[in-house]
């Protein structure tokens, strides 16, 4: 069975769940497009020795975990896009709380030893107690530096990301100590999403929310604050850069020129290098794995599909 319509019907069987119409038809429809970042638990089971079916319960745990956080990311947002736009704010914020237990419940059954089930249960409370502060930064604050960009970033992106590959470690059989390690790769890989997110974000056509004057993602908060010739002509266009493709255009051009893509780009090759530094201490680690299961190429493919996307920008 394909591992999307594996989820489905694992969800499908969620106590109190199973019974709700709405949440079931949500999670079929976002189980469609596939996320890649479901199977992050999976390729963090196999670096640590596991299986697939071993992965399946940290895999439906995330599963739940993404779509609670973007309903309540959508609200926030007033992103157009959002499931509230459709079934109601109330039934959304329903649907976010309901999804959260749900995350939990998934792990509550799984057949793992104790331990490790508390440590996964508690890998889970982590995602939403770090993100929804996070969330919370991020609609209740003005990031005027790069201090304050990476503080929201960190605790708004990050603790997913560390979530899915420790829980999957630990589904695998890691040790506290590898599942640890696999926590701290994970930090990293939200940062690289975050940045990559920002590149996209900021040179995609049309343009994106992120260019209203509420938003500072990396690229922007450099081209407004670093000291370089086109710095106050960058300020003028930001505010219709929604409203003008030739606008859009030129204020890109600046992103280009003064080295704020250029610099975010330095900043996501530098988390790599560190990634790569860790992996190769993660290899050398006496595990279940034993040395069988290739730990060093499963997770740097893992995090090489966070760099291929920017690369084909440049191209």
């Amino acid at each position: 069975m394909d591992i999307y319509a594996r989820l489905v019907d694992e969800f499908s069987k969620i106590t109190h769940l199973k019974e709700w119409n709405e949440v079931q038809t949500l999670f079929r429809q976002v189980a469609l497009g596939r996320p890649a970042h479901w199977l992050l638990p999976l390729r963090a089971c196999e670096a640590a020795g596991g299986t697939v079916e071993q992965a399946i319960p940290a895999i439906l745990a995330v599963a739940c975990s993404h779509i609670g956080i973007v309903l309540v990311d959508d609200m926030l947002d007033a992103d157009s896009r959002g499931a509230h736009l459709k079934v109601g704010e109330p039934a959304a914020a329903n649907m976010a709380s309901a999804l959260q237990s749900a995350a939990l419940a998934a792990i509550s059954v799984c057949n793992i030893s104790l331990d490790a089930k508390l440590r996964s249960m508690e890998c889970v409370n982590e995602i939403f107690l770090a993100t929804t502060i996070g969330q919370y930064w991020d609609v209740n604050s003005i990031v005027e530096d790069e201090d304050s960009y990476w503080k929201i970033a960190k605790a708004k992106s990050s603790p997913f990301f560390s979530a899915s590959l420790q829980l999957g470690a630990l589904m695998g059989g890691a040790s506290v100590k590898l599942s640890e390690q696999f926590k701290e790769l994970g930090g990293l890989y939200g940062e690289m999403i975050q940045l990559h997110d920002d590149i996209n974000d900021t040179l995609t056509v049309p343009a994106k929310p992120d260019w209203e004057t509420d938003r500072t993602p990396l690229p922007i908060l450099f081209a407004k604050l670093v000291d370089h010739p086109l710095r106050a002509r960058f300020v003028e266009l930001r505010p219709n850069a929604r409203s003008s493709p030739k606008i859009l255009k030129e204020a890109q051009e600046i992103l280009i020129r003064c080295g704020a893509i250029s610099y975010c780009v330095y900043q996501l090759m530098n988390r790599y290098e560190t990634v790569k530094n860790m992996l190769v201490e993660l290899e050398h680690l006496d595990t279940l794995c034993k040395g069988e299961c290739k730990r060093y190429e499963i997770l740097n493919e893992v995090f090489e599909d966070v760099l291929r996307p920017v690369f084909l920008i440049f191209e």
